[in-house]
């Protein structure tokens, strides 16, 4: 039986989005993102919210919010680098 998908965690703009979808494919994990984007009101959903979020049967989300959190203290860690500067 497949697992229903629920909204595993909130994903902050599109480069993110980017890494997790490659990462969560490599490790064959199944998922779904999507986008706050409206065409309609050019972005302002994004502005508000984030990028979007992933969806995944329940069983992955710990695992996903793992990576995000380790995806977002790599980039942190790199914006704080002075070689960065």
């Amino acid at each position: 039986m497949l697992e229903e998908y629920i909204k595993a965690a909130a994903i902050e703009n599109g480069i993110e989005a980017q890494l997790l979808g490659s990462i969560l494919t490599e490790r064959n994990i199944p998922h779904r993102m999507r986008s706050y984007y409206d065409t309609a009101y050019d972005g302002l959903f994004q502005v508000q919210k984030g990028w979007g979020f992933v969806s995944a049967p329940e069983s992955f989300k710990d695992e996903i919010r793992e990576i995000i959190s380790d995806l977002r203290k790599y980039q942190a860690s790199i914006e704080e680098s002075p070689e960065s500067a």
